[in-house]
């Protein structure tokens, strides 16, 4: 079992992180000392939508919604009223086939985060636009040799992806599969945590994007872990616990940890790491998932789960004096650790031990094919304040890259801005391969890197199984839609 200290998590790990402030529309403490009151209710996810005789089929419809977010009244968009929206699960080898229906008032799509599976057609194909009150059915198969893991759902229609987003559309994709049926990790209980921030006036009404600041990367201040204010998460004594945690925020970084204990994680994006890795801190950037098992031997019988401060960078008076109202520095309390939810100790069972060994990665081959990326901002003659990648903001009519399939690739990214970047490629999972020129030690798959400002990362990327047309991007939505994202051609 491998253990990082603190410094070498940050740096190697899933990265990103925020700090939250719960506003006066809920009425809750913010000061660390003074732990907020716990929710009453669990946190546990329902509904759930199942696979069965190999096909996952279900109705899925986006509206706004009146629904109750930890005791209050909000009008939020959903997926089938839900917040945060229905559980998938299906294995692979399954098809898929999602009848959706479009109630929003605006033109949408979905993206199956993290899921490799064909990027044409009516399967992650981001170039669909299903206007509203239209219908489009989503089919596709989970190729069989897919790996079990936490992925995700949302929309992808440039221009509003932070905004649907933001008004709560996301949901969990689990495929199940090798990871599940580890004796150890089967044995654990098992919850999931998806992690969404809401910006709401005292009416529980959205406040538009007018009021926020779109450069800085849009922050609520109502966060929720399954739509709960600091919910209630049962461990049984001396027991495993499993946690599946989603940061489906569009702009906000989760940096974690259990107040006066560590943990462990066993995947990263949606993919099993070889062994579990004792940390104290696990960040997460918008997009990102991991999982991590907490061993239930703590004295005290209680764990508080905290987002702890964490600074992306800033703007200055481009992201929030030029923009004006809420969303900037008064809500991004960089200073204060909340709670973002509460561990208590259930019944005891007998004691658990943590797996030695969970599959095996190897590393990708060295490959010739070098690709270099620059994130930044600047101004556009067409829209104005842009985010740049290589000194262009997006044009759909363009084709900013072509790949082969079934070829390896290296990427090297610069973040030569002023802020941090998470970036995202559809459709194939990659490698980290080094930071600053220094080799990456830990070996994970991952879809989505934090590229801290005046970082270079390298990737190493396969290309495989699935041609056609694709994006890559910045996972602060707001940064996408004004302009940091590329098209990708992966030509058969």
């Amino acid at each position: 079992m491998v253990k990082l200290n603190r410094r070498q998590f940050i740096i190697l790990s899933t990265a990103g992180a925020g700090v939250a402030v719960v506003s006066n529309w809920l009425s809750q403490k913010t000061i660390f000392s003074e732990p907020l009151p716990l929710s009453r209710s669990s946190a546990t996810i329902t509904p759930l939508h199942q696979s069965s005789d190999g096909l996952l089929e279900l109705d899925l419809e986006a509206r706004e919604s009146l629904v109750e977010l930890s005791g209050k009244q909000a009008y939020l968009l959903t997926y089938n009223g839900q917040i945060p929206a229905p559980r998938l699960e299906a294995k692979s080898g399954d098809k898929v086939r999602i009848h959706f229906a479009n109630n929003l008032s605006q033109p949408t799509n979905i993206h199956y985060h993290g899921l490799h599976i064909p990027i044409t057609g009516n399967a992650d194909n981001v170039f669909l636009k299903i206007e509203p009150g239209k219908k489009l059915t989503y089919e596709f198969q989970i190729p069989s040799n897919h790996p079990s893991g936490t992925f995700w759902y949302h929309p992808h229609l440039h221009g509003l992806v932070a905004e649907q987003l933001f008004g709560g559309l996301a949901g969990l994709f689990i495929v199940r599969g090798e990871l599940d049926e580890i004796p150890e990790i089967k044995a654990a209980k098992e919850e999931f945590l998806v992690l969404q921030d809401f910006s709401l006036d005292e009416g529980g009404r959205r406040f538009s994007s007018a009021h926020m600041s779109l450069m800085m990367g849009r922050e609520g201040d109502v966060i929720t872990v399954n739509g709960k204010v600091n919910p209630i998460i049962k461990l049984p004594t001396n027991g495993l616990l499993r946690l599946r945690i989603l940061n489906a925020s569009p702009s906000r970084f989760y940096r974690l940890a259990l107040e006066d204990s560590s943990f462990y994680q066993i995947a990263t994006d949606g993919h099993s790491l070889n062994e579990p890795i004792e940390v104290n801190e696990l960040l997460l950037t918008p997009g990102q998932r991991a999982d991590i098992l907490v061993k239930g031997d703590k004295r005290s019988g209680q764990y508080r789960l905290l987002n702890l401060p964490y600074d992306r960078g800033s703007m200055g008076m481009m992201g929030g004096g030029m923009m004006g109202g809420r969303g900037m520095m008064d809500r991004n309390n960089r200073d204060t650790p909340i709670v973002l939810a509460t561990v208590n100790y259930e019944s005891s069972v007998e004691s658990l031990a943590l797996p030695t060994k969970i599959t095996s990665i190897s590393a990708l081959p060295e490959t010739q094919i070098i690709r270099r990326f620059e994130l930044n901002h600047g101004m556009s003659p067409t829209v104005g304040m842009a985010f740049l990648i290589n000194g262009e903001p997006y044009s759909s009519d363009r084709l900013h890259t072509q790949v082969q399939l079934n070829t390896v690739e290296d990427w090297v990214i610069s973040n030569t801005g002023v802020m941090d970047h998470p970036f995202h490629i559809h459709g194939n999972a990659f490698q980290v391969i080094s930071r600053n020129g220094i080799p990456e030690s830990l070996l994970a798959w991952r879809d989505t890197v934090l590229v801290g400002r005046g970082e270079t990362v390298r990737l190493r990327i396969p290309f495989r199984d699935f041609a056609g047309k694709t994006v890559y991007h910045c996972h602060i939505l707001d940064h996408e839609d004004l302009g940091m994202m590329g098209n990708l051609m992966i030509d058969a």
